[in-house]
């Protein structure tokens, strides 16, 4: 059995993340999507079972999908699991550079470990997690930036109306 694991922050998962995991699910037999810490992420906006249960809301349409949460190293993940591959988007060559590196350390802590960038669509170059949060807080339309069934949670959550400020 092929299976690939996913991993990120997801905090929030984006239509670009969906991209990713959607095509994924189409060339392995199943797909971990796995809801990772980032020591170099600022604050979450959501905690990992939140954001667990918005992804799983967002691929339940996708049978061979499951999410999984993880705090520690990737390819030891991928040893516990039987996972052989790691999907990563890329959406720029900025994005290679530091996964590029991420997926030789991964090859050197487990020799079966490939790696697999998928690149992003066009239309979701520019979108991150970090984008969809800053518009969100501003009571920015976020439609077309995360699945619908999740917007409401990621408005609700993050979006604090501003005081005018008088000058």
């Amino acid at each position: 059995m092929r299976i690939a694991v996913c991993p990120g922050s997801f905090d929030p998962v984006t239509l670009g993340h969906l991209d990713i995991i959607d095509r994924a699910s189409k060339l392995f037999d199943k797909v971990i999507v796995l809801v990772s810490f980032n020591a170099n992420k600022s604050r979450a906006a959501f905690t990992p079972t939140e954001r667990m249960e918005m992804i799983i809301e967002a691929t339940k349409h996708l049978d061979n999908v499951v999410v999984d949460c993880y705090n520690g190293l990737l390819a030891d993940y991928l040893q516990k699991t039987g996972a052989n591959a790691i999907v990563k988007g890329l959406r720029a060559v900025s994005d290679f550079e530091y996964e590029f590196q991420m997926a030789l350390a991964n090859k050197k802590l487990y020799n079966d470990a490939e790696t697999v960038f998928l690149t992003t669509t066009g239309e979701n170059m520019f979108l991150s997690s970090s984008v969809v949060k800053e518009i969100a807080s501003f009571g920015g339309d976020i439609t077309g930036f995360v699945p619908k069934q999740i917007q409401s949670k990621i408005t609700d959550r993050l979006y604090k109306p501003a005081n005018n400020i008088d000058q």
